[in-house]
């Protein structure tokens, strides 16, 4: 009996051990799975679900991040660099302080390796996507304040994005909701501060704006901070393949550093870019003593402003009218202050990160792609003393704007080149259709070709493919599929579908490429980059009101800033694109226009509705914004072609089919297909 007891006291031991590791270990669930759970409950119609797990998702992600942060900047603090003299001691560190950071972050979340989430799901939360879901449940469960609120959050990040604007005009329309509820749930507390500050400043109200601009200031150091902390985590070596990566420790450690100075270094674009923009705010950091400075002066605050206005110097040394400003305040009050103590140390900071990347730079083993310099410039060109902000301490330079960067020489702009096969017809050009670099041309296919190819598409289409198996990568309204060419040849090698259908797929995209280089009379090949067969079809049920787009405004070779009016031409676009083609095979569905923008992403300047056997071609540059109407009944399924003037990106998958073609036609009917032939679909989107 006595045995009894004692075997169950144990077992209560134990679980209760494990109830209390449970609380401190593991407590945490995986963001990427509960935003997974989220999306699988909304195709479900589940919009609770969809709250429930969607809310849990992002307080989820928000707690691992200021984990990170909080565990590092704890450990860098109990096991500083300071007194160390040997390799040794540097080593002993580094290993204390690595596992104080494991033991911390694994208290606080439980063990890290569950929490190791796909770039595709970080970029989505980076995005906001979460918000875009959370707004269309919030309105199904007719929760209209925080519908408004998630789609004022999700705007935020994509101003671009004509659909949520139209949302957000109908949630102010609507009863049941007020301003106060449009709020941004993710707004960065220093950018919040400054804007509101601005406003108070524009209004004279300075009092309440020095007090923001302060509170602003004090926030900026603190994200700059934890933005640091934050390229603590592992580093991405672009080149390199570190299964073959057989340099030395201190080669290692050097290239490793490097990776974490740049990203240090970045921490001052992102703190000055407001979400969504890829540009940052001109002069941002500066700004914010240039503003202090004056107001302070305007409640005669002489010595705060002498502070600000000596900080302010600081980034733009010798500035002609801050330095009237700093005389006159010296007049004022008869003695000299130093800047603040706290952009003193920043600024020496930055310019010591310059130097070492400059060293890291030329060390490493891989050129370090930097997309912008940040560069000081010159004086302001207004002659009063209210800030301006008219330059910018930290000026956004393209990447093609470098110095040391060849650019290939244009070619030549043309069109009106012969259309190659005599049943094709050209029905719009590029003037026709309010643009430069486009064209629109019937009978590219035949109606039992259109037929067939759909027919393809039907059985070797899979959900998402192409884009990483995002089940709708664009809008949640839509089930969207694709398949490659090589992918068909595939199944028609497994007789999975008609082989003369998976080789009609090769031979359509061809004539297309063919046509596109004939009628732009381009002076060299145009190449394949990538060629996809892809269906969008409008999912049943969540039509009702729908606004947005089947795919957002965008242009493929560079990245879109409607707010900038300029198209970035940097990773992570497609930048070696040089013309695009959408090749339809039918029509018989509500909606899925293709429209042609202004940079604005608003203004549309041409609409083609798809039909069987036309085409729509133009060059993939930022001349070129395009999207798609939202399909609101039925399926559109088209062969979307990119293609490129650079043969070194060339697609990977096309060389694939080109030799799995040739070989086929080398072989008699009768023959069987080498089973050695490389075959391997991957996705490259």
């Amino acid at each position: 009996m006595d045995v009894v007891h004692f075997s169950i006291g144990s077992i209560l031991s134990i679980v209760l051990q494990a109830l209390l590791l449970s609380s401190s270990y593991g407590s945490l669930e995986p963001y990427d799975l509960l935003y997974n759970n989220a999306v699988e409950a909304f195709y479900r119609s589940d919009y609770k679900d969809v709250v429930r797990h969607m809310e849990c998702a992002l307080r989820s992600y928000a707690e691992v991040r200021q984990t990170k942060v909080r565990c590092r900047l704890r450990c860098q603090s109990q096991h500083p660099f300071d007194s160390v003299s040997m390799d040794l001691q540097f080593f002993d560190v580094v290993l204390r302080r690595s596992n104080c950071q494991n033991e911390c972050i694994e208290e606080k979340v439980g063990t890290q390796s569950m929490h190791k989430v796909s770039e595709d799901v970080i970029q989505d939360f980076h995005r906001r996507i979460p918000y875009n879901y959370l707004q269309l449940a919030y309105q199904k469960l007719k929760q209209l304040d925080k519908a408004a609120a998630a789609a004022h959050t999700y705007f935020q990040a994509n101003p671009e994005s004509v659909e949520m604007d139209q949302n957000l005009e109908q949630y102010k329309a609507l009863e049941g909701t007020n301003l106060d509820h449009f709020v941004d749930r993710e707004a960065r507390p220093h950018q919040r501060s400054f804007s509101a500050g601005v406003k108070l400043y524009d209004n004279a109200n300075y009092e309440e704006a020095i007090s923001l601009f302060e509170e602003a200031l004090q926030e900026y150091y603190r994200a700059d901070m934890e933005c640091r902390a934050l390229c603590q985590g592992p580093q991405r070596f672009e080149e390199q393949d570190h299964v073959l990566y057989r340099y030395s420790l201190y080669q290692l450690v050097s290239d490793h550093f490097t990776q974490v100075l740049h990203c240090e270094h970045e921490c001052v674009r992102d703190l000055s870019t407001r979400p969504g923009r890829l540009s940052p705010m001109e002069n941002y950091l500066p700004l914010h003593y240039d503003y202090l400075q004056f107001a302070y002066y305007q409640l005669n605050m002489v010595e705060e402003a002498l502070e600000c206005a000596q900080s302010y110097l600081l980034f733009h040394e010798g500035d002609e009218f801050m330095t009237e400003n700093v005389e006159y305040y010296r007049e004022a009050i008869g003695h000299d202050l130093k800047p603040r103590e706290k952009a003193e140390w920043y600024l020496r900071r930055h310019e010591q990160e310059l130097e070492l990347l400059m060293i890291g730079s030329e060390n490493m083993h891989v050129e370090l792609t930097e997309g912008h310099y940040w560069t000081s410039t010159g004086g302001r060109e207004d002659s009063n003393r209210i800030p301006s902000g008219t330059d910018g301490w930290m000026e956004y330079v393209p990447i093609s704007e470098k110095k040391n960067f060849t650019l290939a020489p244009p070619q030549e702009l043309r069109e009106g080149g012969p259309l190659v096969y005599d049943s094709v017809q050209l029905i719009q050009n590029s003037q026709a259709l309010n643009g430069t670099q486009r064209v629109l041309l019937d009978d590219v296919m035949s109606v039992e070709e259109c037929a067939e190819l759909k027919n393809l598409a039907h059985t070797v289409t899979m959900a998402g493919d192409g884009y990483r198996g995002k089940m709708s990568p664009h809008t949640p309204n839509e089930r969207f599929e694709g398949a490659t060419v090589l992918k068909a040849l595939q199944y028609g090698y497994e007789g999975r579908v008609p082989l003369k259908s998976a080789r009609l797929f090769y031979d359509v995209s061809e004539r297309a490429r063919r046509i596109i280089e004939s009628y732009f009379l381009l002076n060299s090949t145009l190449h394949f980059s990538y060629t996809h067969l892809v269906c969008r079809t409008a999912i049943t049920g969540q039509q009702d009101h729908r606004n947005d787009l089947s795919h957002p405004i965008h242009a493929d070779n560079c990245l879109l800033d409607p707010e900038a009016n300029e198209c970035w031409k940097e990773p992570p676009a497609y930048t070696y694109r040089d013309y695009s083609a959408l090749l339809y095979l039918n029509g018989d569905f509500d909606g899925g226009e293709f429209i042609f923008t202004e940079m604005d992403a608003k203004t549309v300047t041409a609409q083609v509705k798809p039909k069987c056997g036309r085409m729509v071609g133009f060059s993939s540059g930022g001349e070129n914004p395009h999207g798609v109407r939202a399909v609101t009944r039925g399926q559109r399924c088209a062969v979307a072609l990119w293609f490129t003037l650079d043969p070194l990106f060339r697609e990977l998958e096309r060389l694939q089919a080109d030799e799995v073609v040739q070989a086929l036609d080398n072989q008699s009917s009768q023959s069987k297909w080498d089973t050695s032939l490389n075959i391997n679909p991957k996705d490259e989107l």
